[in-house]
């Protein structure tokens, strides 16, 4: 029997979502001892609305996805802990009510410009002297371009948008409404824990105000516990591939300079640590951060590097821990 397919999602029903208590779980019965549904019950639209509004909070649960995850789970216990709640990852009523705080609807139209549909789009080859030849590493496609605007998985923005052509200027589409936030306060401190893969940015009084999914090393590259310094901050870097640095670089492999672009290796921004080799940067997969390993740096998606550059500069502290 073939699977149903995935209800629409409408903007009137994803900016609606978590306005209001959950509907009991199934079975039971309004009064005494009924219990809320729970969070793996939670609706798409509703997980949808929580993850955008969490990302306006600057608390990223990695790529939009309108599911239920260890990165969505990661957030809210984020976000909790600044709210003062009990961080249990959880979307109860009182996180419900911190996010609630935000009023903007969390889907919104916007029309698609030229700049969005002009491309030049072209797939990227696999191998890195293919890529070396390249002179950028821009979009594959119009829906990678649009996911990383908006912050949302290319599968996402279609089912949110069916019928509508995303390669033509003019189109109103429905999109996450991320574009408007307030920019970061200056951070004093990054930390990063290997523990539960997360980047969190706090001031000077140690409070937090940020948090972002992070993909941090691996048994090969091991995450370099310790106190570091940002050494600097280079925004759309060329890459210099050394295979000597990486254990599985294929056989024959040689020294390459890739050009810049968001499918570059460490995306549109690389932000140095004062140990060598090592750094905070983007990635071309923002669907992996959180999910996979990386070869010793701190990985992010593009969209939280970019705004990790803006919140951070050289000296700030550095602290890497289990």
């Amino acid at each position: 029997m073939a699977a149903s397919a995935p209800s629409a999602l409408t903007a009137e029903a994803v900016n609606n979502a978590g306005k209001s208590p959950e509907p009991l779980a199934a079975g039971a019965k309004p009064g005494k001892g009924a219990k809320p549904a729970k969070a793996a019950k939670l609706s798409a639209a509703t997980l949808l609305r929580a993850q955008v509004l969490l990302d306006r909070a600057h608390f990223s649960a990695g790529e939009i996805d309108a599911a239920s995850g260890s990165n969505m789970r990661l957030a809210l216990s984020g976000f909790q802990k600044k709210a003062g709640l009990e961080p249990s990852g959880t979307l109860d009523e009182a996180t419900w009510a911190a996010l609630n705080a935000d009023s903007a609807d969390a889907l919104v139209q916007y029309t698609l410009l030229d700049a969005d549909v002009a491309g030049p789009f072209a797939p990227i080859p696999e191998g890195m002297a293919e890529k070396a030849k390249l002179s950028t590493l821009g979009y594959s496609s119009v829906a990678e371009a649009l996911g990383e605007k908006f912050h949302v998985s290319p599968a996402l923005l279609a089912r949110l948008n069916p019928g509508k052509d995303l390669s033509r200027a003019g189109e109103a589409i429905l999109v996450p409404n991320v574009l408007d936030t307030e920019p970061l306060p200056k951070a004093a401190k990054i930390v990063v824990d290997r523990s539960d893969r997360s980047l969190t940015l706090l001031d000077a009084a140690g409070a937090i105000l940020a948090q972002f999914p992070s993909s941090t090393g691996s048994s090969h590259d091991p995450l370099p516990i310790g106190s570091w310094k940002v050494n600097g901050i280079a925004r759309n870097p060329v890459y210099h591939y050394n295979p000597k640095l990486f254990w599985d670089a294929s056989p024959g492999d040689k020294k390459a300079k890739l050009p810049s672009g968001p499918n570059n290796p460490v995306g549109v921004a690389w932000v140095d640590l004062s140990k060598d080799h090592y750094g905070i940067h983007g990635t071309p997969v923002p669907a992996s951060i959180g999910k996979t390993q990386s070869h010793g740096c701190i990985r992010l998606t593009n969209w939280d590097v970019a705004t990790l550059t803006g919140s951070v500069g050289y000296g700030t502290e550095v602290l890497l821990q289990e």
